[in-house]
Formats: C-alpha cells, sequence, structure tokens
C-alpha cells in the first residue's frame, strides 16, 4: 500500500506493471550498511573513520570499517572509535573477499592506494554487486582504464562511481559548477589560482605519485592519456580550446601576477571537463579551464615561482635516477602524514578568475578550513560516502565525477558539514 501511494507501481485491469528503479532502490535499500570504509588503518581511511564516529550515530549511519590486517583494523578501533564498530576483513587482491564485502553495503568508501596497484579488483567487486563508490583516486591513467572498462556496465546497474572525491578534485569540480550556478553564461573561460594553502603530503601520497611516475615512463598510452587534456573525456569528445596544463613559471597577463605549476592540476582539470561532458557540454563546447599557483607581481613573485616549482622536478625525476633516490629516502613512508596539529593549523585558498565572451570578469573564492591533504580531505571524502548512501540524487549513473554524480546536494554538505566556504567575491 506505501508504495503504491508512493507512486512505485501502476495499475490497470489487466495487469501490473513495475518501475526498474524501485527494484533496484530496494536491493540497495535491504543491504546491511549504509558505508564500509575500505583502508580504514591506513592513515587516511583512519581520519575518515574518526570523522563519521564523532559526526553520524548509529541512528543516522549504519557503518563499517574494512581492510586485510585484522589487527591494525581492531587497533584503530579501539583507539579512534568504539567497539559498536563492525570490523570487516577482505584482501584487495582476493575477489571472493571483495565481493562478499560489496555486496554487504550501499556504498564502497576506499582510501586505498595507489588505485592502479589496489582499486581495480575493488571497482569491478563494486559494479558487479551493484554497490555504489567513492574514492581518492588522482591517477587519471587509472580512471580512463576504468572508464573503459566499466562505464557501461556501472550505467546499466544505475551505480554511481565516484573518483576524486578529496582536495583532488573536490574544490576544483565543485567549484566550477558552483561558478554555473551564479553565472548562467556558456563558454566561460575560468583561470583557477591557489591563492594560500598549508599542509603537508602523507606517504600514501607520494606512493601515488611515484606509481603514475613509473606508468608513464612505461606506457605511451599512459603519458598519452596523462598529457591529453581531454583524456578522461567519452570517447569522440577528447578535443577542444584548452591546452596542457602549465609546466614552468610564467607571467599571466589576464590576471597580473606570476603563475607556478600546480601538482594537483594534472587530475582537477581533467576531472572539471569530464563535468562538462558528461553534462551534455553544459559549460559549453568552448568552456576553458585551467589551473596554478598564483606567486605574486615583479622580481619577487617570479622568484617564488620557481621555488615552488623546484618539488615538481623531483617528483617528476625517472624511477631509479639519482634525484628519485634521493626523493625516496627523504619522503614519508606508507602510513605517514601530518600529525593533528598540522592537520588542525592547515587550511587552502583558490581563487577562480571567471572571463565571459563579452570580456566581463568575475571573481569567486573557494577555502577549506584544514589540511588540505588530509584534514580537508577526510571530511569531503566521508561527506561524499554518506551523500550516496543517504541522498536523493538524481538518475546519473556510471563512472562519474563529484559535481555531476552528487550536484547541489554534495555542495551542501561540504559547506555545511565539511568546512568549506563558495563564494562569488566579485
Amino acid at each position: 500500500m506505501y508504495l503504491f501511494l508512493e507512486g512505485k507501481y501502476s495499475f490497470n485491469f489487466n495487469q501490473v506493471s513495475f518501475n526498474p528503479q524501485l527494484i533496484l532502490n530496494m536491493s540497495i535499500n535491504k543491504k546491511e550498511f549504509d558505508v564500509i570504509i575500505w583502508g580504514a588503518s591506513g592513515f587516511t581511511g583512519r581520519l575518515v573513520a574518526e570523522y563519521l564516529f564523532q559526526n553520524y550515530n548509529k541512528d543516522e549511519l549504519n557503518w563499517a570499517i574494512a581492510g586485510r590486517d585484522i589487527k591494525k583494523l581492531n587497533k584503530v578501533r579501539d583507539q579512534y572509535l568504539d567497539q559498536n564498530i563492525p570490523v570487516i576483513i577482505a584482501d584487495s587482491f582476493d575477489e571472493v573477499s571483495l565481493l562478499k564485502m560489496t555486496e554487504r553495503t550501499k556504498v564502497i568508501c576506499t582510501t586505498v592506494g595507489p588505485y592502479a596497484k589496489y582499486g581495480s579488483q575493488l571497482v569491478k567487486s563494486c559494479v558487479k554487486s551493484k554497490t555504489h563508490y567513492c574514492d581518492l583516486a588522482g591517477e587519471a591513467q587509472w580512471i580512463r582504464k576504468m572508464i573503459d572498462l566499466y562505464h557501461e556496465t556501472a550505467t546499466e546497474n544505475q551505480i554511481k562511481i565516484v573518483n576524486s572525491c578529496g582536495f583532488d578534485s573536490v574544490p576544483s569540480d565543485l567549484g566550477v559548477y558552483y561558478i554555473h550556478k551564479n553565472i548562467s553564461k556558456k563558454n566561460l573561460y575560468i583561470k583557477m589560482r591557489v591563492t594560500g594553502a598549508k599542509g603537508t603530503y602523507s606517504g600514501g601520497t607520494y606512493a601515488s605519485m611515484q606509481n603514475i611516475i613509473k606508468e608513464a615512463y612505461k606506457d605511451m598510452e599512459v603519458r598519452k592519456s596523462l598529457t591529453n587534456p581531454y583524456g578522461l573525456n567519452p570517447k569522440g569528445q577528447q578535443d577542444g580550446l584548452d591546452k596542457r596544463d602549465l609546466r614552468s613559471v610564467k607571467y599571466d597577463k589576464k590576471i597580473k601576477s606570476w603563475i607556478s605549476p600546480f601538482l594537483m592540476a594534472g587530475i582537477n582539470t581533467k576531472i572539471v571537463r569530464r563535468s562538462n561532458a558528461l553534462s551534455n557540454f553544459s559549460y559549453g563546447k568552448k568552456f576553458q579551464y585551467d589551473e596554478a599557483v598564483m606567486t605574486g607581481k615583479g622580481v619577487k613573485g617570479r622568484l617564488n615561482g620557481i621555488i615552488l616549482s623546484i618539488p615538481l622536478i623531483f617528483l617528476a625525476a625517472k624511477p631509479g635516477s639519482f634525484i628519485n633516490k634521493i626523493f625516496n629516502i627523504i619522503s614519508p613512508k606508507p602510513g605517514q602524514g601530518p600529525n593533528k596539529k598540522e592537520r588542525e593549523n592547515g587550511y587552502f585558498s583558490f581563487r577562480f578568475f571567471v572571463f565571459d565572451q563579452e570580456g566581463n570578469e568575475s571573481i569567486f573564492k573557494v577555502t577549506g578550513d584544514k589540511d588540505p591533504g588530509y584534514g580537508s580531505t577526510s571530511k569531503m571524502l566521508a561527506e561524499s560516502a554518506v551523500c550516496l548512501a543517504k541522498d536523493k540524487l538524481d538518475d546519473k549513473y556510471g563512472i562519474l565525477t563529484p559535481s555531476y554524480a552528487m550536484g547541489k546536494n554534495i555542495l551542501n554538505r561540504l559547506i555545511s558539514k565539511a568546512g568549506l566556504t563558495f563564494n562569488k567575491i566579485k
């Protein structure tokens, strides 16, 4: 009777017709958990678990932690959570254990990287078990592979596989989404400039970056995917006005400042362009977007840009080279990351310089109240998982971007719960 009143069934004298979406929703809703955090014993996974524990009670969200090491998971539960949080054991390379896990939950929230090494089988299991999924992947070459393998099936199974739900690429992706909700014009030219940030990176992040470099040196197709500005767009839609991401220090005449390459631009710009393509080019087919770090005017601005670009030289060094070996020694190891004080004292601030076809300029601002890579990222990912599990979202399925998959719902959560701000300042 309830379903009938809600309009989920339609009746006539001869037959009963069923809404396929209802069947899917019933399948998802009967699952044991709303969210399972995969990789909860890792540095970022533990932060995500802490966030859920501190912000959602059992009546609001039924969730569990998971990984392959029961001792490490129990340690996290005992130190940061409580005994009521279920612990699930599975292995990244054990298809059976992953499928058993994904079948139990509406959403898998994973922090286990590098995703190219540990994420593919999990995505496959989520697609097979009709389970929504979100991650922190900044590995464009791997996301491309997942799109090619599973986008169509995920679409058919009516599930959302959402990549890049942390510092890369939520502030960029939702920033552009917010701009277009406030400026109705298409074909804008948006320049995102990092104007301030304070934080460090973890061993896991460094491991992911190194894996990308290794794959790029080994595989020409990977290099093509990484260097193509539209490398994450659907096939047949991989061209446009944008060029490769900034690779050197230069003077930006439009904003009257020196700029330096931004480490996350390689994934952020591709995610934003994919959002545009997935939305049937709601931003326009002549939409342009780029990212860089804003370093100031004059000689000082140029010098700041050069200094900021030096670490990128080390990160991009050929695997096994002298520079690479030195950087490996001094970089944090997996499981290591900024302490609580560093996370709490961190922040980030982006400016979006927006130019329309008539030459008019607007400026928007996006900020985060914690260390971007961990304090803010853990909140962004956690709210993405809750959003997928609990919110009524548009019927959009496949391998998706944060803004296209969750739109206004995740934007509101980021503002009300995750410490992000989105404002027009000019």
